[in-house]
């Protein structure tokens, strides 16, 4: 007889645009969310964790949630409903040049013949999207776009057209001897593009609130014999595009809880969660501090980036566990999976609490 343990729905975040070594870099948080995905049966996490470009990994045990839309969830405005398949509508860029956009429109020709994935749709913004790049004084990167009305607009077509999900691919400046993308192609610093994406994907969800996932239109990099390998999977081709179509294939639906709908067995909601896991100086996010709110374990993972909003900032170093590595995390998740007391664990063992 096989004893199985049922899943502690977890949710696993790494901020966009912060340079975490973790997680900064093209998908390389992905192999930490495979161990997650193991440990608790059920992983809820979003694209800058495991984007990698030409590389993907699909894994039923992990759901692929856009961060607005993570962020409804952990604050219990929405919940999750899994899907076998998704159909995705594809928005390009009126200011994508005509070569990359046929690059791009054979990304998602090859996605349907070679992986049987669901492309419905294609459109183009009226009016060019843009996209102009900044970073805020923290160092994280951010971005603005001229004309998001555009943006809504191509999204409301393919919506109405019935595609259930969106991959968006926005044209953004090209700068091949700027020093921060030197700095990130060779492992350092932050990636300038990823906050321009999530406003980009933000504007999006909320509005249509279907999945919704970014790539963005670039020209080709130089060779660099010396690149960083967490860097590597945005060079294997032309485009970005190829893993956001197979990380919203299988998106799950995105449910407005205050619409009164109803909750069927499968669906994930908020007061399910049995974890989180999170940098430890990525601690100021929406999601994190719901969770902290309604007590869910939050497990703080050692991974550097910009930011240092700590549980010891926060005031919140008691509701917290430290863990120095993903696997020691997930460690720590097994254990919440198989309700094992954290503090047995540990040494010394702590004293019984005595009551007068």
């Amino acid at each position: 007889m096989t004893l199985s343990v049922a899943p502690l729905p977890t949710l696993m975040i790494v901020p966009t645009g912060i340079g975490c070594q973790v997680g900064g870099f093209a998908g390389d948080a992905l192999p930490s969310a495979r161990l997650l995905a193991a440990a608790s049966g059920c992983l809820i996490t979003h694209p800058n964790v495991i984007n990698g470009a030409s590389l993907y990994w699909r894994d039923p045990r992990m759901h692929y949630v856009e961060g607005y839309g993570l962020d409804r969830f952990a604050s219990s405005a929405w919940g999750l409903r899994p899907r076998r398949n998704q159909r995705i509508g594809l928005l390009l860029d009126a200011g994508i040049e005509s070569d990359l956009q046929v690059r791009h429109r054979q990304v998602a020709e090859g996605c349907r013949a070679t992986l049987g994935l669901d492309v419905n749709a294609v459109v183009r913004t009226d009016e060019p999207l843009g996209v102009h790049l900044s970073s805020g004084d923290s160092g994280t990167s951010w971005g603005t776009l001229d004309r998001p009305d555009a943006l809504l607009r191509a999204g409301e077509r393919l919506k109405a057209a019935g595609s259930t999900a969106i991959a968006v691919v926005a044209r953004f400046p090209d700068d091949l001897e700027s020093e921060e993308l030197a700095a990130y192609r060779h492992g350092a610093g932050v990636d300038a593009l990823a906050g321009a994406e999530a406003v980009i994907s933000h504007l999006l969800v909320r509005h249509l609130q279907i999945p919704c996932a970014h790539a963005p239109a670039l020209e080709a990099l130089p060779l660099d014999a010396d690149l960083d390998p967490r860097a590597a999977g945005e060079e294997l081709g032309y485009t970005f595009l190829a893993c956001v179509l197979v990380g919203l294939s299988r998106a799950p639906d995105l449910l407005d809880l205050s619409s009164g709908c109803s909750i069927a067995p499968d669906d994930l909601v908020a007061d399910q969660l049995g974890a989180l896991v999170v940098p430890d100086g990525a601690l100021g996010g929406e999601a994190v501090l719901a969770c902290l709110e309604r007590n869910v374990p939050v497990i703080a993972v050692s991974n550097p980036g910009v930011l240092s909003v700590s549980a010891e900032a926060l005031g919140v170093g008691c509701q917290v566990l430290k863990a120095g590595s993903y696997a020691e995390a997930a460690g720590l998740v097994t254990a919440l999976r198989e309700g094992i007391a954290i503090p047995a664990l540990g040494r010394p063992f702590p004293a019984l609490q005595e009551l007068d």
